[in-house]
């Protein structure tokens, strides 16, 4: 148990360094650098779309966890250097600043992508999408892209202004971004229903789906000790499958999706390798962005190692039965800890949707009148908790935060700390929100 002086960090989203796996690394390093065959190519200048054998792996892989309709090939992915690079190079690649209309963003958000929008030329047209029961409301969503559409033809925005006609891209007039299976912060997961019905609208207004696919693979039973619920293969099918066999497929050559993956949740961030899935046609046109026609594909020596690494069960492995069984222990031990020392004072939990919980994050509700952001700053000052308030996480419209939303929440993560510290936080927490509460009446 820590000091009561002792820091505790329930906010940072890091994978704790005790998982990660460097004497596997050290031991793929050895062997890509010490076989000329892998180590000159991997030592030089990548090919556009990445080193191949990742690129065979990782289909190979995916079609194993997500078993599709259609098997993923090796020339729908893309070698990345993580999701948020790759997420800039789609908005370099996919959109024009002025014909593209706006960028959705399920609210609350992953709140570091709003700068990427910001750099791509989006601050004034980021659009938040409030999130309901299934993940996102498509009412909402419909009723905006409908709005924006019109006020696009009577400007006669009609085509691309800045970029011109290219044969590897397509300009879309609409990016929407979400995080669809245990959402960074709020940890829901998007139902099949709205994820087919998002598609169709995609279809509809001509917007590419963005969707950062990272924590999928890290799940386990959302009841602990169920040893029922199967958990070696994906929840549900990412938006990325639906548009391959939703009402017959993509309308079009390029389709309307794109997953956002990365090694970063599953090896180690500092890897900033990754990749993307799409049609083939996007996957490509993603290869030819500037930065990788000039330098080759990011992270080559990173990929030549995990290539190495994947060519055992090593991967699968590690994920299993490392990351899951530490990430579902952790995640138990601060659920328990909320429901002993939080919930009794007002505190709330969302209710369980799927029979199967995953990713890195708690998202909860504090008890009114409390405020997160001063609930965060009493805890950092009284009790050396450092924490998430909810208002982080709200996007970002029109370049500036308007209204107030999340102001009761708070995100915990359980991946950055130590287990033993994880109930010593909530304890902490809770001695806060009591005499918070206390002082409010």
């Amino acid at each position: 148990m820590a000091a009561p002086t002792d820091p505790i960090d329930l906010l940072c989203g890091w994978p704790n360094p005790a998982l990660l796996p460097a004497p596997d690394l050290l031991r793929s390093a050895t062997d890509v650098l010490t076989v000329p065959s892998i180590a000159n190519p991997a030592l030089l200048y990548a090919p556009d779309e990445g080193w191949e054998p990742l690129r065979v792996d990782i289909a190979q892989w995916l079609n194993s966890f997500y078993q599709p309709c259609h098997p993923i090939s090796p020339q729908r992915i893309c070698i990345s250097g993580g999701a948020s690079q790759n997420l800039a190079c789609v908005l370099q690649v996919f959109t024009d600043p002025l014909y593209t209309r706006n960028v959705w963003m399920v609210d609350p958000t992953y709140h570091l992508a709003g700068r990427v929008m910001d750099d791509s030329g989006f601050s004034g047209r980021v659009r938040a999408v409030p999130e309901d029961d299934e993940g996102i409301d498509l009412d909402f969503l419909e009723s905006g892209l409908c709005a924006a559409e019109d006020e696009a033809l009577a400007v006669g925005n009609t085509e691309p202004k800045i970029k011109p006609p290219r044969p590897w891209r397509k300009i879309y007039k609409h990016i929407i971004y979400a995080v669809p299976t245990f959402a960074n912060p709020s940890g829901k997961v998007m139902s099949l229903r709205h994820r087919e019905r998002l598609v169709r609208l995609a279809r509809k207004y001509d917007a590419l789906l963005v969707t950062d696919d990272v924590y999928d693979l890290l799940q386990w039973p959302s009841t602990k000790g169920d040893e029922k619920t199967p958990t070696d293969h994906a929840l549900v099918p990412r938006l990325v499958d639906v548009d391959r066999y939703l009402d017959g497929g993509p309308i079009d050559e390029w389709g309307h999706t794109l997953s956002n993956g990365s090694f970063s949740k599953l090896i180690g961030p500092g890897t900033r390798t990754g990749w993307a899935e799409a049609s083939e046609k996007v996957a490509y046109g993603l290869s030819q962005v500037g930065s990788s026609r000039s330098g080759g594909a990011p992270s080559q020596l990173c990929a030549a190692m995990i290539s190495s690494l994947m060519q055992t069960d090593w991967l699968e492995s590690h994920i299993r039965h490392t990351l899951c069984k530490s990430y579902s222990d952790r995640y138990h031990l601060l659920v328990d800890a909320i429901k002993e020392h939080l919930v009794p004072l007002g505190v709330t939990l969302p209710a369980a949707s799927t029979p199967v919980a995953g990713g890195y994050f708690i998202w909860i509700t504090l008890p009114a009148p409390l405020a997160a952001v001063d609930v965060a700053e009493r805890a950092q000052k009284d009790e050396n908790l450092r924490l998430a308030p909810g208002n982080l996480f709200q996007v970002v419209e029109g370049g500036v935060q308007t209204g107030a939303r999340f102001t009761n929440n708070i995100r915990l993560c359980f991946a950055w700390e130590e287990p033993r510290h994880l109930t010593e936080g909530i304890r902490r927490l809770a001695r806060v929100v009591e005499r918070m509460v206390s002082e409010s009446l």
